[in-house]
């Protein structure tokens, strides 16, 4: 893994343009295994995970043209092998889950792992999948590796969800896409990236009610047809940018930005003092923000920031607010609703000097604007702590070392290169 070297305490200032959604192009190019034709995607940005999917697709027999410059990517999947090159998934990726439903569409049987897969902020666990699966009529049987079969291929089905997954929905969309009859899915997730799979699986030709909400309606079709698809602005990036102008104290534009989901976002960043501002789809935050935590009208009580699924705020985002609530002025108390270990980072922070109260897995308090100075740090793997630990370190005066920081790339392909172009000093080791 590579640290981040950053020499920090200099406002960072300019204007960026963000990649395309790290959350949206994974499940898409997934979704394209289930047509022979063509698809072309665009805004494609050049992420860790994607790499890994577009060399197994190769493998495979696909073909794939991706001018990486321009963010084009060309596929083709009808000379998909029948069965796997190497006999397995890839198993250093997330990811992998998407391709579920695609591969058993095409190849009526997977293997997988059995041990469930995860990262520092808690077990990922593959049962709702499964689940999902078994419901639309595929067959799991136990052992080492599970093997999933679906010998009559989708099926329709109704389910509902124990909780808002994205993954989840996310496969439930694709494989119901192309199960013989309507499907429904109760309590789906509704995030932005899932938004935007459905739609590209829409243009593809399938039949999708309720985009958005928290109820799927699925009418299968027997074939989807290829097209050509432009990758959406990713919103964490922008939140990420604007993060940095805010704790710097410069002022940073952020270009094809999404005005229509940062109502509640912006609220946020006002509860911490910092105005966040839209000029058409140009994303701003002006130098030199109050930086001082809004006092709520209710007495006795701290200002708070909850996160969990969509429309609530992101539990992605909020790492972005612990680190620039360190740098305000105020206390406030933070509430991640999804992840048993999302906080477990935060101990890292206090090696630059900042005072955080852990309350339980689930909860923080933040003193902010304590002292703080240049320290080396350790991330998790995880890449909203490495980016909050960065952010930090590059509000502070003087040479700061992030660890293991390389995770950052899986979400941010050009992280260092935008940030110098802000006016940041830092480098990779």
């Amino acid at each position: 893994m590579a640290d981040l070297i950053v020499h920090g305490g200099s406002p960072l200032s300019g204007t960026i343009v963000p990649s395309g959604n790290k959350n949206s192009v994974l499940p898409i190019l997934c979704a394209t295994l289930l047509t022979d034709e063509p698809v072309t995607l665009r805004n494609v940005p050049e992420i860790t995970d994607l790499v890994k999917l577009v060399e197994f697709f190769r493998q495979q027999g696909s073909q794939i043209e991706w001018d990486r410059n321009g963010g084009v990517m060309r596929l083709d999947h009808s000379a998909f092998r029948r069965t796997l090159t190497n006999d397995e998934l890839p198993q250093d990726m997330r990811s992998t889950v998407l391709l579920y439903p695609a591969l058993l569409f095409r190849l009526g049987r997977i293997a997988i792992a059995a041990n469930t897969k995860g990262c520092s902020l808690g077990v990922r666990e593959i049962d709702p999948h499964l689940e999902i699966l078994q419901a639309l009529g595929a067959e799991v049987s136990r052992g080492q590796p599970l093997a999933i079969a679906l010998p009559q291929g989708f099926r329709g089905a109704r389910h509902w969800l124990d909780y808002m997954s994205v993954t989840v929905t996310e496969n439930f969309a694709m494989a119901a896409a192309v199960a013989q009859g309507s499907s429904v899915l109760i309590n789906a997730a509704s995030e932005p990236h899932v938004q935007d799979l459905c739609t590209v699986l829409a243009g593809m030709g399938a039949k999708i009610r309720g985009i958005g909400t928290s109820q799927l309606e699925i009418e299968g079709v027997t074939r989807l047809h290829g097209g050509e698809f432009t990758i959406g602005t990713d919103y964490h990036e922008v939140v990420t940018f604007l993060a940095l102008g805010a704790i710097t104290g410069g002022e940073v534009r952020v270009e094809r930005s999404v005005p229509q989901h940062f109502d509640l976002i912006a609220r946020a960043f006002a509860k911490l003092g910092v105005t966040v501002t839209h000029e058409g789809t140009t994303a701003v935050v002006r130098r030199h923000q109050p930086r001082i935590v809004a006092a709520p009208f209710t007495p006795n009580l701290l200002p708070k920031i909850e996160a969990a699924p969509w429309p609530y705020f992101s539990v992605d985002l909020l790492p972005l607010l612990v680190a620039l609530a360190a740098r305000c002025e105020g206390t406030i108390h933070f509430w991640n609703k999804v992840y048993e270990n999302g906080f477990a980072w935060t101990p890292e922070l206090a090696k630059f000097g900042a005072h955080i109260v852990v309350s339980d897995p689930h909860r923080i308090v933040v003193f902010g604007n304590r002292p703080l100075h240049p320290a080396v740090v350790d991330s998790p793997y995880v890449i909203r702590a490495a980016v909050a630990l960065t952010m930090v370190a590059a509000s502070i005066p003087g040479r700061s070392v992030v660890r293991n920081a390389e995770i950052i790339r899986r979400a941010h392909p050009r992280f260092v290169e935008n940030l110098r172009a802000l006016g940041a000093e830092l480098e990779w080791s």
